[in-house]
């Protein structure tokens, strides 16, 4: 198969799909491996370094579309890359579709065969292709969170571990999943003192077995949110319905109780966001504030660490790519139930629930396709 490897051009985003020995094994399985110049340049991995591997080097995202069966990307396309992609091309990569209504309906209309690292699934519910990212999202979290909490960069000027003699602060975190449990336990290592909230009780009691004593595991309902935040000096919305978007958990209306200049970091801001006041952001303007609480709600947190996250998102998304491309789509997802979870466009249908449920669109099971 012939494997196109694109440039990131969304804001912000410096991460690379694979890194060059990753192509290096795409090349001994006998597949031709095209990367577009400097697309991991950002990483730290320069053209040499692939050419060096068996891949070729080619100017263009355009001459690429044209000669890949299938594209490998961290994010989505780009609106000004829509007409390069074409029918039955596969395109696997980061898509969050259920916040992207104009994505999903241009891919439908392309025919091509969309896969999402974001909804591949085991049978015991684990991500492993968001996993990696979530947790370098979790600990991004507390940091920028810390950092925010500033008076200069407009929080209301509180060191997050304290000092002898004076409180820590306090952080509430929405969502005791891969994100949750990472910035939990980056909180307390920097002598926060931490809540997390979750609707399941098996993970509570998982999380009460592995966090340090200085977290509280709390079972999450309206009306504990509603409490803690008002005592929160960063607030991370950790929440994840894979595939879907986000419930509302914040809304403006408790901004009002909150302690000014206290920060809420949107970890979940790439599938709708979980606070009302939520609205997407880059790594060059990063914040906003509404009602006296400082917003942080950037799409693709781990771009800003891209030599850490392109290494550990390439362990984690080469053996599903491999698959693909030895196998070809239909019988990588026939012989595997994690990889058709990822199917959320195909051929124009939309093949994942909590897309088509998003927007109002039919529902297909991708079995019809296959």
């Amino acid at each position: 198969m012939i494997i196109g490897v694109l440039k990131e051009r969304k804001a912000g985003e410096h991460r690379v799909a694979i890194t060059p020995a990753g192509a290096e094994i795409m090349k001994q399985h006998g597949h031709t491996v095209l990367v577009e110049r400097q697309a991991g340049k950002a990483s730290g991995f320069e053209d040499g370094d692939y050419a060096g591997m068996g891949a070729e080097i080619v100017d263009s995202p355009e001459k690429i579309c044209k000669r890949s069966e299938m594209m490998l990307r961290v994010k989505g396309p780009q609106p000004f890359e829509y007409r390069f992609l074409g029918p039955d091309q596969i395109y696997f990569s980061y898509l969050h579709l259920a916040s992207s209504e104009e994505l999903t309906r241009t891919l439908m209309r392309i025919g091509s065969v969309n896969i999402a690292y974001e909804t591949v699934q085991k049978a015991n519910g684990a991500l492993p292709l968001l996993t990696p990212m979530s947790e370098v999202a979790g600990a991004m979290a507390i940091q920028e969170g810390a950092k925010y909490l500033e008076m200069a960069e407009g929080g209301h000027g509180i060191l997050l571990g304290g000092v002898p003699g004076v409180d820590p602060g306090i952080v509430v975190i929405l969502g005791g999943g891969r994100v949750g449990l990472r910035a939990a336990k980056t909180a307390y290592g920097w002598g926060a003192k931490v809540y997390v909230l979750d609707v399941n009780l098996e993970r509570l009691r998982y999380l009460s077995n592995v966090l340090a004593p200085s977290c509280f595991v709390v079972m999450s309902n309206p009306a504990t949110i509603r409490d803690l935040v008002t005592r929160a000096d960063i607030v991370v919305g950790a929440v994840l319905v894979p595939g879907s978007k986000c419930p509302i958990l914040v809304t403006r209306e408790m901004l009002k109780t909150m302690k000014k200049g206290a920060v809420l970091v949107d970890v979940a801001i790439d599938q709708g966001g979980c606070f009302e006041t939520s609205r997407e952001t880059t790594h060059d303007n990063p914040t906003y504030i509404v009602d006296n609480i400082v917003h942080y709600a950037v799409s693709n947190m781990p771009g800003a660490l891209p030599r850490t996250s392109t290494l550990a998102l390439t362990n984690a998304t080469l053996p599903y790519a491999l698959q693909i491309a030895n196998k070809g789509w239909k019988r990588a997802m026939q012989e595997n139930p994690e990889l058709k979870l990822g199917a959320n466009v195909v051929r124009g249908k939309v093949t994942y629930k909590g897309v088509a449920d998003a927007f109002g669109i039919q529902y297909e099971l991708v079995d019809s396709l296959l």
